[in-house]
């Protein structure tokens, strides 16, 4: 086996199911078979969790820096010194305090290029918010950290991948917050993720529109004619093969996503709504356009079980292994892309 990937893992919300996900998934020893994690957090608040949801057989192997990691272990950065307060199921500022500590401190190795690749734990996007954090998410931060000039939320899972034009912005905003221009760099964004992190050839995308009955052909609304038509045809005349826009609610129902490698949504709820039916316990949360890979599990901080060890890793844990496949297919992508030749009889095989 090649080098085990050194994975980052920061913690999210301290009173919310973040850690408890974190320890039932690295409490599965085969883990370290497949990656290093290192968790940036704090041992004293990681042996709290540990103890609420009765993991008795998990050490973490306490390092200062990335280097230092364990290949057979789970490794744990402590990155705050004092003592932390945790009130499971309480939103307050501590949740938010610490959550950006453990982030800030996973992103900054991340950029340093001491990790290979980051998953994060939930995060309450409101007492998160301080003046070292004035995002509406991960999603945002990440990108600005990475001088990024695009990204697109592209929710994964087997069965389907959405991404979404608009993102956390309120509802009212959507309609006059799409253009043409935006959705063809949506397009572009997936076009390249699904060929370059997925290894998809030739992907097949379906443009979901924006009003019900994707507008009825300007009965109700405009914005597919005038917008999202006009945005499909550059994105087709520039070798993207994307079709639609098609009615969301009909498009789920019939299952007509399988056809297709992934859909591009207008709207946050409208991609995610199905995405969450069809593939919530396994779903991720992949942020395409990044630099490096960075994913996390498709759920919140569940305020609501946290500390009564009912909250499944899976999604979690899916999270994990999707950050090591996306960070292996881009090296060896790169590394293809210097030969030609091998490029063209692997592009051969997986047709």
């Amino acid at each position: 086996m090649s080098e085990k990937l050194k994975i980052g893992i920061s913690i999210g919300d301290v009173n919310g199911i973040g850690l408890e996900v974190i320890i039932k998934t690295l409490a599965d020893n085969r883990i370290f078979d497949y990656c290093t994690p290192i968790v940036y957090g704090h041992t004293k608040v990681a042996s709290f969790h540990r103890r609420t949801v009765h993991v008795h057989d998990l050490n973490f192997n306490v390092i200062t820096s990335a280097a230092q990691a364990h290949h057979k272990k789970a490794n744990i950065i402590n990155c705050w010194e004092e003592d932390v307060k945790i009130e499971l199921g309480i939103a307050n500022e501590t949740g938010g305090k610490y959550a950006f500590l453990s982030l800030e401190r996973a992103t900054n190795d991340l950029l340093a290029g001491e990790i290979d690749a980051l998953v994060t734990a939930p995060i309450n996007k409101d007492n998160i918010q301080s003046e070292s954090f004035n995002f509406p998410g991960h999603t945002e931060y990440l990108q600005q950290r990475d001088n990024a000039a695009d990204v697109l939320m592209f929710l994964v899972s087997d069965t389907l991948r959405v991404g979404v034009v608009t993102g956390h912005i309120p509802i009212a905003r959507v309609a006059e917050s799409l253009s043409a221009e935006k959705i063809l760099a949506k397009l572009r964004l997936m076009d390249a993720s699904l060929r370059n992190d997925f290894w998809i050839r030739k992907p097949k995308i379906a443009v979901l529109g924006l009003n019900p009955h994707a507008g009825d052909n300007g009965l109700i609304g405009s914005e597919e004619k005038d917008i999202i038509i006009p945005a499909i045809e550059e994105a087709r005349a520039n070798d993207i093969l994307a079709l639609g826009p098609y009615a969301a609610d009909g498009f789920f129902a019939n299952n007509t996503y399988q056809q297709f490698d992934a859909v591009l949504a207008m709207y946050h709820d409208q991609g995610l709504i199905p995405f969450k039916q069809v593939s919530f316990e396994s779903g991720v949360n992949y942020t395409a356009g990044l630099s490096f890979v960075r994913t996390s599990p498709d759920h919140g901080t569940a305020y609501d079980i946290a500390g009564k060890n009912k909250a499944s890793e899976t999604s979690f844990r899916e999270a994990l292994f999707e950050a090591i496949h996306i960070v292996r297919r881009r090296r060896e992508t790169a590394v293809l892309n210097e030969n030609p030749l091998a490029f063209a009889k692997l592009s051969r095989d997986r047709d």
